[in-house]
């Protein structure tokens, strides 16, 4: 009994603030002290204590950060200035090609000082190639290199017997098929039929003669480039071992394979501009001679539907 009254004595002074209020009010201050004791057993002495030790840090949290709560705050503080960089935004087209365009011009100027004096060589031919396939396609392009129906027509006009309509269909055109037939038409109706032959093969030979202009040219390249290409990999095949027997025993075979793939890069380009130019040269050729055909066979054809001139008798 006495251990109760103790608890119960120790339960009213720790309440008594809380009920302070509601005593307070009823003005009887005798009344709350005979009801709490009779409840103390229920009371036990290490849960009044408890109550205010939990809610004393409850109502001091919205103070401020502290502790690992402030440690734990200052990374998000931080977090926005630690984000990545945006991506870079893709290149366009133009930019692309300007990339590209960057990328390959630097690997021909390492190319170049690579292979040394002789590619230097190799890649003007290799422009003088391009340039001259070029005009030469042009230039067969307009003498009408590939185009023949004029011609054929006036021909067959004239086997016909319509010479006016056979030179109407040549008459002013720039084709080499057509000025040699126009020319032959013309010789017919004006000169005996040899000196119109002669005539028809003059014409003849100067026009093909114009029309091969610039082959020369592609047949010399088509030689000596592969030639330029295997003297720079003979001056870079002495050089390489020039360097190997400066080393002495100390050589490194790599020192010598190095030299030696530079030096095979004269003879790669020399070949890589020999093969085009000797393609060209050998459809170039080719184009010439159907011409050539072309115009023999027109011009036989012409002599032959001639009318024959009269022969006068020996006693005439």
């Amino acid at each position: 009994m006495t251990n109760r009254a103790q608890a119960a004595l120790a339960a009213v002074f720790l309440t008594a603030p809380l009920f302070a209020g509601p005593v307070a009010a009823q003005d009887s201050p005798a009344a709350p002290v005979p009801q709490i004791a009779a409840e103390a057993p229920a009371v036990s002495s290490p849960v009044a204590p408890a109550a205010p030790a939990v809610d004393v840090p409850a109502a001091a949290a919205p103070a401020g950060p502290s502790g690992t709560d402030a440690a734990l705050a200052e990374p998000a503080n931080d977090a926005p200035a630690a984000q990545a960089l945006p991506p870079a935004e893709p290149l366009t087209r133009q930019e692309k090609l300007a990339q590209t365009a960057r990328d390959a011009a630097a690997k021909a100027v390492k190319f170049l000082r690579d292979g040394g004096p002789s590619i230097w060589a190799i890649a003007a031919l290799s422009v003088i190639t391009l340039a001259l396939i070029l005009w030469k396609i042009w230039r067969l392009a307009l003498i009408g290199a590939w185009s023949r129906g004029k011609a054929g027509r006036a021909v067959e006009a004239y086997e016909r017997g319509e010479t006016s309509a056979a030179l109407a269909f040549v008459k002013g055109r720039i084709g080499i098929r057509s000025r040699v037939v126009a020319t032959a038409l013309t010789a017919l109706s004006t000169l005996p039929e040899d000196r119109a032959r002669e005539e028809t093969a003059r014409v003849a030979k100067l026009h093909l003669g114009s029309a091969a202009t610039g082959l020369g040219a592609l047949e010399l390249i088509a030689t000596i480039a592969p030639l330029l290409g295997l003297l720079g990999t003979v001056l870079g095949m002495i050089a390489a071992f020039q360097a190997l027997q400066a080393a002495g025993s100390r050589a490194d075979p790599a020192l010598l394979a190095g030299g030696i793939w530079e030096a095979l890069l004269t003879t790669a380009a020399g070949m890589a501009v020999a093969i085009p130019a000797s393609a060209a040269l050998t459809w170039f050729e080719a184009v010439i001679s159907r011409i050539r055909r072309d115009i023999e066979d027109s011009a036989t054809r012409l002599f032959v539907a001639a009318e024959p001139a009269e022969l006068k008798l020996a006693a005439e």
